[in-house]
């Protein structure tokens, strides 16, 4: 209870305190990326429940010779970069969060596809709310190997406390500053599918 009267909180004050900023980003990704300005895909929640996660754009709609969409990494410009290196491109979750699909601080979700590949182990980062940021994000972020992340989610599953969510509030404020772990490892969401470990 106290978890969940804290991100209604967070994410109330956050919406209502930066909606200046979340106007501005949304005009430059409406004349930088084109419309729609919100990107909204399916995720999974707590226990594999799906959930339509909002975010900023980062990419374009460019097509390659076949009709197709390019492959992501083409399509992710400097300023889709950019929005992602500092997540901006993250602040709209924070509706995710009011309305009870995700928490501000657990595992990040990640794609529904992956679900039917998590080990056992790995399946227990969604007995949780899906977070905002987490144990992972601050302790590398996108330099982190999948096996490394799931570790790390998981460890968070075991140890939770409001107090541990505190610290990795204050602590993701000075690692999005600094863009701590910001740079991409062949474990990027992005540029590296997961297929599944067999080792856990």
């Amino acid at each position: 209870m106290l978890k969940r009267a804290f991100d209604i909180v967070f994410s109330a004050g956050w919406l209502i305190g930066f909606a200046p900023l979340l106007l501005v980003v949304a005009i430059l990704v409406r004349l930088k990326l084109g419309s729609p300005v919100l990107f909204v895909q399916e995720r999974p929640g707590l226990r594999a429940k799906p959930f339509r996660m909002v975010k900023f754009r980062t990419m374009t709609d460019e097509l390659g010779p076949d009709g197709e969409l390019l492959p992501d990494e083409q399509r992710l410009t400097s300023f889709g970069r950019f929005l992602r290196a500092t997540s901006l491109d993250e602040f709209p979750e924070m509706w995710n969060v009011l309305i009870g699909d995700m928490s501000v601080v657990g595992p990040r979700p990640l794609l529904m596809r992956y679900v039917a590949r998590y080990s056992p182990f790995q399946a227990r980062r969604m007995e949780l709310k899906p977070g905002v940021t987490g144990w992972a994000q601050i302790n590398g972020r996108n330099s982190l190997t999948w096996e490394e992340k799931f570790a790390l989610d998981v460890w968070y599953v075991d140890h939770r406390t409001f107090w541990l969510d505190m610290k990795i509030v204050v602590l993701t404020f000075f690692k999005v500053l600094a863009r701590s772990g910001a740079e991409r490892s062949k474990s990027d969401p992005l540029l590296d599918e997961f297929r599944g470990n067999t080792k856990q």
